[in-house]
């Protein structure tokens, strides 16, 4: 087992015995493959996402954790938030899952993340370039550059 190995068997069993409320993972996912984990995610309570079930699928490459996992919302496009920082393809807008990312953060710490936007949102709506990002980027997010400018993003595509 190589040292990214080791990495991603300790994060899965401290995100097993010490989940962030309303997250568990997929044991089923993880199974066969160490570098693929199905996550759910339930809407905090008091939130506009309250009692909402997700999925968000994690992808682990050979460098992780030096580089970040690739992260995205899966299921059909009525299981995938309505956010203004989650694209309806399930690809999410986060600068921690790019250029803020580091080996210091942890399956667990994007969890709380995604959690924490999902709970600050105000207003259930797609990202206003939701249709054309969708019809022209890549099946992968990671192949999206994102320009992060505060609360607002931009983004050059590389597909």
């Amino acid at each position: 087992m190589d040292a990214s190995q080791r990495r991603l068997a300790k994060e899965l069993a401290q995100l097993a015995t010490e989940p962030p409320v309303g997250v568990k993972v997929d044991d089923q996912s993880t199974a066969s493959n160490l570098r693929v984990w199905n996550v759910q995610m339930e809407g905090a309570p008091g939130t506009l996402y309250d009692g909402e079930k997700f999925t968000l699928q994690f992808r682990f490459d050979d460098q992780y954790p030096f580089s970040s996992p690739e992260v995205v919302f899966v299921g059909d496009e009525k299981s995938i938030p309505v956010h203004p920082h989650i694209y309806s393809n399930g690809h999410i807008c986060l600068s921690i899952l790019t250029d803020d990312w580091t080996p210091a953060l942890s399956v667990q710490s994007v969890c709380l993340s995604i959690l924490s936007m999902l709970s600050s949102c105000k207003e259930k709506k797609r990202p206003p370039d939701n249709n054309f990002y969708v019809r022209t980027c890549s099946n992968s997010s990671k192949s999206t550059r994102w320009w992060f400018h505060g609360l607002a993003a931009s983004r050059v595509l590389l597909c």
